[in-house]
């Protein structure tokens, strides 16, 4: 019997995956756990109207990440730390303290894992600090970091 899995099911396939399996397996276990569904002219339908639909998020998604990437390019943040003699900063600037400059100076809102920081923002400057938008678009935010 072919079968649509609603879930991830271990050694048999992910969401949404049609496979071919025992008739009992598929009324006793997965019917009952609601785990998929038969592979019919109705949900074969939908899954493909579920597909069309996932791939238009995702465009969607894309394309938004596109424009926050091209916004984030023109846009330097500046953060000031306290610093002692010779200009030694007393600690690091954390991706926190980033996201929430960038909200206080442009408006724009991100998450704070998506910043990558490759080594640790201590000394005076600027950086390219990496934004990770989406699986395949990474912006780069200008840092500026200054004396207080």
């Amino acid at each position: 019997m072919k079968v649509i899995l609603l879930e991830d099911v271990k050694a048999l396939g992910k969401k949404g995956d049609i496979v071919n399996v025992s008739d009992g397996y598929a009324r006793n276990a997965l019917f009952t756990k609601k785990l998929a569904v038969e592979a019919n002219g109705k949900n074969l339908n939908d899954l493909k109207l579920q597909n069309q639909h996932a791939d238009k998020v995702a465009a969607e998604n894309l394309a938004e990440a596109k424009a926050l990437a091209d916004k984030l390019k023109e846009v330097t943040v500046q953060l000031k730390i306290r610093t002692g003699e010779g200009g030694k900063s007393f600690g690091a600037v954390s991706s926190k303290e980033i996201v929430e400059a960038l909200k206080a100076q442009s408006g724009i809102t991100i998450d704070k894992k998506k910043i990558k920081l490759a080594e640790s923002l201590k000394n005076l400057g600027t950086y390219e600090v990496k934004v990770k938008l989406h699986p395949e678009v990474v912006a780069e935010l200008a840092v500026k970091i200054e004396a207080e």
